[in-house]
C-alpha cells in the first residue's frame, strides 16, 4: 500500500492559504506549469473573483513515495461549518500566519476545532518575503498564543516558494498514517456532496475501513437509502476515476442516488447487508 498523508491548511483570510495550495499542486506536478492559475483550488467564480475561498476542495498529490491527500478550506469566520467538516476527514494541519499581520481570531478558533479532533499541528509562518514582514514578533506571538514550541515553526512563502519543499517534508514526518482495517466492510465519512445534472448524487468521502469498487450496492446509515457505486476516484482536483478506494483515501463516490437530502454531511456509507457502527457525525 501507498502510504497516505490526509491534512488541510487552517487560516485567517488573506494570509496566503490558496497561495501556497498553488505551490504544492506546482511542486508536486498535479497541474502542469502550463494549466496551473492562481488560486488553482478557488473554482467557484465568487471565490476568484473576492480572492477569498468559500468551498472547501479536496485535491490528491503525489510527494516522493508518498500520496498527501489537502483539503483547502475557507478562512473567513463565516464559512467556519466548511472547516469543520474538513478536519473531520484528515489527521493533520498546517497552521498558517502571515508574517505581516500575526495571528488572528479565526486562526485560534480553527486551531481549537483542530485540537478537539486531535489532529498534529504544524505551524507555518507565511509571507516572510515581504519587507514589512516581522517574523521574530510573530514567531512569539505564535509560542505564547498558540501553544506551539518554536522550534516546530516553519517559515515560508507561498509566493517566491521558499519553505514549501520543508512544509511538505513535515506533513510527511509529523503528520500520522490514517488508521483503519482494510478487511472490515467499506465504511467511509462523507463529508461533502454535490448534485451533477447528469451524474446525480456524487459524495465526497475520507475512507476509515474496507474498500469499494464500482458496482458495489452501498447504504446511508443516518437516512437508510441505498444507492449503487456508478463510479469512484481521487480529485486532481478534477474528478479522476479509479478501480476503487481503500483505507485512508479521500476521494468521490458517484451514488446512483437523484435526491441529495439522502446523502447527508457527516453521514456514514457503508455497503449493503454489512453491520457497521456509524462514525461520529458533526
Amino acid at each position: 500500500m501507498v502510504p497516505i498523508r490526509n491534512f488541510c491548511i487552517i487560516a485567517h483570510v488573506d494570509h496566503g492559504k490558496s497561495t501556497l495550495a498553488d505551490r504544492f499542486l506546482e511542486l508536486t506536478g498535479t497541474v502542469s506549469s502550463r494549466q496551473l492559475q492562481a488560486q488553482m483550488l478557488d473554482m467557484m467564480p465568487l471565490e476568484r473573483e473576492r480572492g477569498i475561498t468559500i468551498k472547501l476542495t479536496p485535491v490528491r498529490m503525489q510527494y516522493k513515495s508518498f500520496v498527501l491527500n489537502l483539503i483547502d478550506t475557507p478562512g473567513h469566520v463565516d464559512f467556519s461549518y466548511e472547516v469543520s467538516r474538513s478536519l473531520a476527514a484528515v489527521e493533520g494541519a498546517i497552521l498558517l500566519v502571515d508574517a505581516t499581520q500575526g495571528v488572528q481570531a479565526q486562526t485560534l478558533a480553527n486551531l481549537h476545532l483542530a485540537r478537539n479532533l486531535g489532529l498534529t499541528i504544524i505551524p507555518v509562518i507565511n509571507k516572510i518575503d515581504l519587507p514589512q514582514s516581522d517574523i521574530s514578533a510573530v514567531k512569539e506571538q505564535m509560542v505564547n498564543l498558540l501553544d506551539v514550541a518554536e522550534e516546530d515553526i516553519l517559515l515560508a512563502s507561498g509566493k517566491t516558494g521558499v519553505g514549501v519543499i520543508e512544509i511538505m517534508d513535515a506533513i510527511v514526518s509529523r503528520v500520522p498514517a490514517p488508521s483503519g482495517d482494510l478487511l472490515k466492510p467499506f465504511r467511509a465519512l462523507i463529508f461533502d456532496s454535490l448534485y451533477d445534472e447528469y451524474r446525480g448524487v456524487i459524495a465526497y468521502v475520507r475512507v476509515i475501513d474496507g474498500s469499494l469498487t464500482q458496482g458495489q450496492r452501498i447504504r446511508f446509515c443516518a437516512t437508510e437509502a441505498a444507492g449503487e457505486t456508478l463510479e469512484v476516484g481521487y480529485f486532481a482536483p478534477h474528478f479522476v476515476p479509479q478501480r476503487h478506494l481503500g483505507v485512508g483515501d479521500i476521494g468521490y463516490v458517484v451514488t446512483g442516488l437523484k435526491d441529495l437530502a439522502k446523502c447527508r454531511v457527516g453521514d456514514t456509507v457503508t455497503v449493503e447487508g454489512a453491520t457497521v457502527v456509524p462514525l461520529p457525525g458533526y
